[in-house]
């Protein structure tokens, strides 16, 4: 059985070092045993650093991997805490236009 998914303000709120299970699984929406396995075959998106007998995980590269991070070309997901029309997640993020596209909003002008 998994543990519910976190949602995107509680991912935000993370400490820089973050531990492989509960947190990572968690935000991944995976169970402990996969998280654990596609640990050990290096099949995760990031880099494990395993400390003592826990593996951790850095914050930033998780946000990275789950588009929570601005780009360098400043392409990126633009998030504000609180519930945006009556959605209680917690945070309401809107994605930003590739770089290069125009969006409907920024065409009419």
């Amino acid at each position: 059985m998994t543990a519910p998914a976190l949602t995107i303000a509680e991912i935000l709120d993370l400490p820089a070092v973050v531990p492989l299970w509960p947190t990572v699984g968690r935000a991944l929406g995976q169970a402990e045993s996969t998280i654990y396995q596609l640990a050990k075959e290096g099949r995760l998106p990031f880099e494990c650093v395993r400390l003592g007998r826990r593996r951790y995980v850095r914050t930033v590269d998780l946000h990275r991997f789950l588009g929570l991070v601005p780009q360098e070309n400043g392409a990126g997901p633009a998030c504000e805490a609180g519930s945006a029309a009556g959605n209680d997640e917690g945070a309401a993020c809107e994605a930003a236009p590739p770089v290069g596209q125009v969006s409907a909003s920024t065409a009419s002008r």
